[in-house]
């Protein structure tokens, strides 16, 4: 982001109810701009669900679930940047994929362009026939040139089966990637999400499909470094300051109520909470209206975190994802944040869409974990074991089923001066950090514009490569 000059500026108060990303993301690029701004948080912390908790016995934070970002994340890497964090995330170029009979295969970029720089790893992955390979080079190909609309009722896993994709293959790289990047199982997805997947993450730039991951935990990065630097910029953050209700008079948002009652008095209100928080803080008048009213229709998906801690290095991998197992990805904390506890070496395994866990006791989900891990790497074992917790995010993201897109609202509401931010709301992106980002630009853009400081505050999306446009149409 550019610093205005002092007449291009913006004069006016913004209140930003909810510091999530989007909440952050509206309130850095207004702060920038002149705007006078206020961000509301009703928790102890910033950062919304991309938060940690302080685990008592080991004394150390830990993350409610790993987040991660990609290259395609172009808007939430200007973000990092324009924050003065960009630094703090480890750049993946390699990716460990483990089949099922317990085999490592790298996945990384080869020489060529895209698409075809990953031909290569994807060739020599092991747990995948040739006859797999080849459906799904097919699957691709036609996904890439797939003419798809909001409004299609199939589910991506519809879409599969009317492309004759085998089971195998489905279940070894189509719910791999998805439930990875979505938290959603196939049935769940609509084919517009899917799509927009494959096609920024491995697709259309080379760079698109490297992994971002946090060098600390995400309270320190959210709560502390970003923190810091919004006060720097005259942001007032206020936390435990949970807002009750906002207030209309003559037609707009007048003020916002806290729940200690007292009143914020704005020129234009963002309001960036999760989606089912949305109606209970909106004035009466409006929560019948079809464009809030629709929001209790979008659904909610969970994801599940088992953190461990065993007395000695139990797995080598910085991360690797797990193939055909319960445990989908396993990040080496100890190693990702340079330290370990005091509790030994820690270890974060992640399940995406858990619902299948729901009904069954802690104990059980970690002695299947266990098992998994120790089937490849010995050392992760019970005896090796020193601690242990399981984490579930029950509103982790919500579900992009197909026909959910026309539940998502715009940023700019029916009343002028009130936006809506959140991944929830229409980003052209599913439930990400980038889809957050982008919201809270989305919603600062249009403040900016009615205030008469117009500028443009999204960022492009990585350029298509050339031979991907011949290819695929792109």
């Amino acid at each position: 982001m550019n610093y205005e000059s002092e007449q291009n500026k913006m004069r006016g108060r913004v209140v930003v109810i909810g510091g999530g990303l989007a909440g952050l993301a509206a309130s850095a690029a207004l702060a920038e701009h002149g705007a006078d701004v206020t961000l509301l948080e009703s928790r102890p912390r910033l950062g919304g669900r991309a938060s940690s908790f302080l685990d008592t016995t080991t004394n150390e934070l830990i993350d409610n679930c790993q987040h991660v970002a990609l290259g395609c994340c172009t808007n939430f890497l200007h973000l990092c940047k324009s924050l003065g964090v960009a630094d703090q995330f480890h750049r993946e170029s390699e990716l460990c994929f483990i089949g099922p009979a317990g085999t490592r295969n790298r996945f990384s970029a080869g020489l060529l362009p895209a698409p075809f720089h990953l031909m290569s790893s994807f060739r020599r992955l092991d747990y995948l026939s040739r006859a797999d390979k080849r459906a799904l080079a097919r699957g691709l190909r036609k996904l890439a040139a797939e003419q798809v609309t909001p409004d299609d009722p199939r589910s991506f896993l519809d879409w599969l089966k009317t492309q004759n994709q085998p089971q195998s293959a489905i279940d070894r790289f189509w719910h791999v990637v998805l439930v990875s990047a979505l938290s959603e199982t196939l049935d769940r997805i609509d084919i517009p999400n899917a799509r927009k997947v494959f096609v920024d993450s491995f697709l259309a730039n080379k760079r698109g499909w490297e992994m971002l991951v946090s060098k600390d935990p995400l309270d320190v990065l959210y709560d502390g470094k970003i923190t810091d630097e919004l006060t720097s910029r005259g942001v007032t953050i206020r936390l435990q300051s949970g807002v009750n209700q906002l207030q209309i008079q003559n037609g707009r948002i007048a003020s916002a109520e806290l729940r200690s009652g007292e009143t914020i008095s704005a020129d234009y209100f963002i309001l960036a909470v999760p989606h089912h928080q949305v109606a209970k803080i909106l004035p009466e008048q409006l929560r019948e209206s079809s464009e809030f009213s629709q929001l209790e229709k979008l659904e909610t998906a969970p994801i599940s975190s088992v953190h461990l801690w065993f007395d000695r290095p139990a797995i080598p991998n910085r991360h690797a994802v797990l193939i055909g197992r319960l445990s989908q990805w396993v990040f080496n904390r100890t190693e990702l944040l340079g330290k370990k506890s005091g509790q030994g070496y820690s270890y974060q395994v992640v399940i995406s869409a858990s619902r299948e866990i729901k009904n069954r006791s802690q104990d059980d989900v970690l002695n299947e974990v266990l098992n998994e891990l120790q089937s490849i790497w010995p050392e992760a074992n019970r005896e090796n074991l020193t601690h242990w917790r399981m984490v579930t995010e029950h509103r982790a993201v919500f579900s992009v089923r197909p026909g959910s897109e026309q539940f998502r609202p715009n940023q700019q509401s029916s009343i002028e001066n009130l936006q809506l931010a959140g991944d929830w709301t229409k980003t052209g992106w599913p439930a990400t950090m980038e889809g957050a980002v982008r919201s809270g630009f989305l919603a600062a853009e249009n403040i900016l514009n009615q205030s008469g400081s117009a500028a443009k505050l999204l960022q492009d999306d990585l350029p298509i490569s050339c031979l991907s446009k011949i290819a695929f149409g792109l």
